[in-house]
């Protein structure tokens, strides 16, 4: 069955995010690039003030009609912005045409060469034990000079209130600029709503499995099927038990759903029904 849609606009709850942005099912997608986004960390690493970014993809903007939790940590985030393909594709049938795909394995290591000649420093939070650890040996690698503040795989269990202190203490004592969290959805967009203003002015981006990748334990697609929209099924190949109903469930009823809201879109600006829906 398919879920209603939220009672509540991805504006109401914290105002829309900074920039423009396109609504896709109740999320406040940003209109957006790779080199945009740069440009605006340029000023958020001076300005030094809490904020933080969801990558988010289709998976995550259905869950959140249902999540309470994800959805008001998507109307709190400072941006939001489009991982997948098809996010990009909605936004510009709805008229965004400067939106570009902005995905956690692109989007950490391009801050990182930006951030070298401007000495930002890079904190990654999350994933499996040594898996963040050596993916920021990857990127030390790839650009010399990136300079790691500090890594933490925290443990899978709740953590307590002394080590969630911790935890932020040591974040702030790294005088990191940019906090990479790769814990996964929905629990890395929660974890950044109420950890923001706990990290030392650092800007914090929830990138799920990037931090795999850029480890090299998770191959990435091919360049054509990421171009085309096809890396849903590079990644339901390698863990079919695990993503089977997020992509063959979640993603035919995102379809369904988004050309609803594009034929309602396409109605109210013509102001009538579109030709021959009438008998």
């Amino acid at each position: 069955m398919l879920a209603p849609p939220p009672t509540q606009n991805p504006t109401t709850a914290a105002g829309p995010p900074e920039g423009e942005w396109t609504g896709i099912l109740g999320t406040a997608v940003s209109i957006t690039s790779i080199d945009k986004v740069l440009r605006t960390f340029e000023t958020w690493a001076v300005d030094r003030r809490d904020r933080y970014v969801v990558v988010r993809d289709v998976h995550g903007v259905m869950r959140a009609r249902q999540d309470d939790l994800l959805r008001s940590s998507h109307e709190a985030s400072d941006m939001t912005v489009p991982d997948g393909m098809p996010l990009v594709w909605v936004a510009k049938l709805k008229g965004a045409d400067s939106i570009a795909r902005v995905c956690g394995p692109e989007l950490l290591p391009a801050v990182c060469k930006h951030g070298v000649p401007r000495k930002w420093r890079h904190y990654f939070l999350g994933g499996l034990p040594g898996v963040a650890e050596a993916a920021s040996r990857n990127l030390a690698g790839m650009y010399p000079g990136l300079e790691i503040a500090g890594t933490y795989c925290p443990p899978f269990r709740a953590m307590s209130e002394d080590e969630d202190r911790a935890m932020c203490a040591n974040i702030r004592a790294s005088k990191a600029d940019f906090v990479w969290v790769g814990l996964g959805t929905p629990k890395q967009e929660i974890w950044m709503r109420r950890h923001r203003g706990q990290c030392g002015g650092a800007t914090i981006l929830g990138v799920g499995a990037a931090f795999d990748i850029l480890a090299g334990t998770i191959p990435r697609a091919p360049a054509f099927m990421r171009k085309y929209g096809l890396e849903w099924l590079h990644r339901l190949v390698q863990e079919p038990r695990r993503l089977w109903r997020r992509y063959l469930l979640l993603a035919p009823a995102f379809i369904l759903l988004t050309s609803r809201e594009l034929l309602e879109a396409w109605v109210r600006r013509r102001g009538s029904a579109p030709p021959g829906s009438h008998n």
